[in-house]
């Protein structure tokens, strides 16, 4: 079967590494997959040597007709019969691009809508579609709730998928690298400062002084960029390190793309959220058998199977989050059986074979 995906950017980020690893493994599940981005970004020359089919449009406008007639185009040339789009602005430009062709169009919803302007694009989108995809039931029951979407037509729920092959690690060490003994117990979160309320780094700060105060070895590192915008969110986390004598024991090493190598590194993996789909993030650290700790929104308890598979702690509160890392830093064990099963059950439910063998039976289903 011959499919397009679209994203406008490429830049790192969860959707962006989920459809990388679409690019690197559809062959393998017989889909024949063209990719297209209209922006570009900074995983471009990744996208190009994925193994997909690669095309770099250039939209100047929020509905540019050049970049839409380029991309239908694409589209008629290549015999596509699927498109799928990751965002509200792709769907919309995949909708125009298609108008009186014999194809399928896809939608998957990742995360939360960020304004108006999306919600109602959304709107007009979702009749449209043959597919409404989410990644998770708890983040389709939040667009309905929140946003007031019609969530129910031609929905189905299919998990993000993570390659474990890009997971195993380089060699590099970044206990040495931050200057520490290898028996510092390293935790931390990965995820970038957003500045919409999504990722809540400043909760995992809060907790931090109490748990410096009863293990003397331990550290915390926060890795992913600083999105345009969030420059105070954070500005707030460094400031208050500073103020309670903590910043020594913190490290924030902004955006990485050796993230194999900070997980192999982690002892213990704190995703702190208030907003999320199902984050890359999460799954990538189940599957490299980093032991969890996340808050207790509804995809990530979906994600973790209702606490079966990582620790939980109450979203905002940074002191039941800190004897939660307490109590697992001081016991090795409890940490190796949490990762081990969270491993096991990934593989079978994160897994990039897993969402293509699922991503595959649907777009079967829409070609019959």
């Amino acid at each position: 079967m011959k499919v397009l995906h679209l994203l406008d950017t490429v830049n790192r980020g969860g959707a962006e590494i989920l459809a990388l690893d679409v690019c690197r493994n559809a062959a393998d599940h017989a889909i024949d997959l063209t990719f297209v981005t209209t922006q570009g970004g900074e995983l471009e020359a990744d996208f190009h040597h994925s193994g997909a089919q690669f095309f770099r449009l250039n939209r100047r406008f929020p509905v540019d007709f050049d970049a839409i007639t380029k991309l239908r185009k694409i589209i008629k040339k290549n015999k596509i019969q699927i498109v799928h789009a990751q965002q509200a602005v792709d769907g919309l430009q995949l909708f125009l691009a298609t108008v009186g062709l014999p194809v399928k169009r896809v939608l998957t919803f990742q995360g939360f809508v960020a304004d108006a302007k999306n919600r109602r694009t959304l709107r007009f989108l979702i009749p449209r579609m043959d597919a409404n995809i989410f990644v998770s039931r708890g983040l389709q029951n939040w667009l309905e709730r929140e946003d007031k979407l019609d969530v129910r037509r031609k929905s189905h729920v299919i998990y993000n998928g993570t390659d474990a092959g890009r997971l195993q690690p380089t060699g590099k060490n970044l206990k040495s690298e931050l200057g520490l003994d290898e028996d510092a117990l390293l935790f931390g979160m990965i995820g970038n400062f957003y500045r919409d309320p999504r990722k809540d780094q400043f909760t995992l700060c809060r907790s931090l002084p109490r748990v410096f105060g009863e293990i003397e070895n331990a550290r915390c590192v926060f890795a992913g960029k600083i999105e345009k915008g969030a420059e105070e969110k954070f500005q707030e986390c460094v400031d208050f390190c500073r103020k309670n004598g903590i910043a020594e024991k913190v490290y924030f090493i902004g955006g990485r793309d050796d993230v194999a190598d900070i997980l192999a590194a982690l002892d213990l993996f704190v995703f702190s959220s208030l907003q999320e789909g199902l984050p890359v993030a999460m799954t990538e650290a189940m599957l490299a058998k980093v032991p969890l700790l996340v808050s207790d929104i509804e995809p990530l308890l979906e994600a973790s199977d209702e606490g079966r598979y990582a620790a939980i702690f109450p979203v905002r509160n940074a002191e039941i989050l800190s004897g939660k890392i307490l109590q697992l830093l001081k016991d090795e064990k409890l940490r190796e059986d949490l990762a081990n099963r969270a491993r096991m059950f990934a593989e079978e439910n994160f897994s990039i074979e897993a969402h293509l063998k699922s991503l595959k039976l649907l777009y079967e289903s829409l070609l019959i």
